[in-house]
């Protein structure tokens, strides 16, 4: 039986995170599986992956600092800034020395990177032998960025951004036949049988509290929809570095008994969220895909989006499934989702198109993909 490795940072909370445990499950089918991962965020990964997958901790008893460091920073604790930049500069070096490490020994037919530093360290020092490839998850728009993650990527075998719009930026920054770029869609770690009925009068967005995610706009959109529909709600799943600043922003609008920060939630309490809710929003400024979109549509729910974001310009078929926002206009995402609360048969014929449209990321479909291509590699 061949064997991949995967290579994390961490196996905790995130979108990388979840896509890591998806793809394990998917492989450990046909392949002999192990994740290398350079930090144990928690005793467990935050996502169930199958026991048969091994998983291996670089530095078990050692976190990033970057809190720490920064909140010294922001409080001018000059002693403590010394010590957390001295740990941070340790930790840095440890990360990138055990790695590189763990990389030389490989014994593995595959190799997937998911990180760029990952794609680095594994082109420059993963045995020729070993087929390697890199994954992309990020998409913030930035050239820099681009610049950085091609520059990462020379010596890979086979590149896989995460959507259909990065696969063709970076067909056109790659320079060559190396490596080759493909793009294989994300998918549904598991299809719901149930549905929500679309009549709890409850909103849902998910992600992690930071400023990328437009969270802080959200708070303004709810403020005008609360003014027509009082009596529906604003639940917010996720944590973040955001977290006290969306707590004031939501206390000096008095909107305590209409918006509520669940923080972080587990698989099984945010079905249960998206079962109680009838309409899902996403605010963020910058979105490589939007798992959780699909996520939300499996379960029926209409979606609203910015068109800033260009994950939800591949998911969400404006008018049909959902609708897509121009040019961050808070008032016309109020005006949609009151449309959408006013309309209970609109609110049934999108989530229905949704629901009907999340088929196509069904594990099965998307496994045959990965069948696929791994048999030509």
């Amino acid at each position: 039986m061949k064997k991949i490795t995967i290579l994390a940072l961490h196996l905790g909370v995130g979108g990388i995170e979840k896509a890591i445990a998806t793809l394990s499950n998917i492989l450990i089918k046909k392949y002999e599986v192990e994740i290398i991962s350079t930090y144990q965020i928690e005793k467990e990964p935050a996502f169930a992956i199958n026991e048969k997958v091994k998983i291996k901790y670089l530095m078990p008893e050692t976190k990033p600092n970057v809190k720490e460091f920064k909140q010294a920073v922001h409080k001018f604790q000059i002693v403590k800034i010394l010590k957390e930049g001295i740990k941070a500069i340790r930790i840095l070096y440890l990360r990138k020395k055990l790695m590189v490490k763990a990389i030389k020994e490989l014994s593995c037919d595959i190799a997937i990177s998911t990180r760029d530093i990952h794609n680095k360290w594994l082109g420059k020092y993963g045995k020729k032998e070993i087929i390697k490839i890199a994954q992309e998850h990020n998409n913030n728009g930035n050239a820099r960025y681009v610049k950085r993650i091609v520059k990462s990527i020379k010596n890979m075998d086979y590149f896989l951004p995460v959507s259909k719009q990065l696969q063709e930026l970076y067909k056109k920054e790659i320079k060559g036949d190396k490596p080759k770029c493909l793009y294989i869609p994300h998918c549904l770690k598991k299809y719901p049988e149930r549905v929500s009925s679309l009549e709890e009068k409850n909103i849902l967005a998910i992600g992690r509290l930071s400023e990328e995610k437009g969270f802080l706009d959200l708070v303004d959109i709810y403020e005008n929809v609360s003014k027509i529909h009082p009596d529906w709600h604003l639940n917010i799943a996720g944590d973040g570095n955001q977290r006290e600043v969306l707590e004031a922003k939501i206390n000096e609008k008095n909107l305590q008994n209409g918006i509520t920060l669940l923080g972080f939630q587990n698989e099984d309490e945010l079905e249960k969220l998206f079962l109680k809710s009838s309409i899902y929003v996403m605010t963020s400024i910058h979105e490589s895909f939007g798992l959780v979109l699909i996520e939300a549509q499996s379960f029926g729910l209409p979606l609203l989006a910015f068109d800033s974001a260009q994950g939800p310009k591949e998911i969400i078929v404006n008018n049909e499934t959902g609708f897509l926002i121009q040019d961050r206009n808070k008032d016309e995402m109020a005006k949609k989702i009151d449309e959408l609360i006013t309309n209970q048969e609109l609110r049934r014929k999108l989530g229905q198109a949704s629901r009907q449209q999340s088929e196509s990321y069904k594990m099965e479909n998307v496994e045959k993909i990965w069948w696929e291509f791994l048999n030509k590699v």
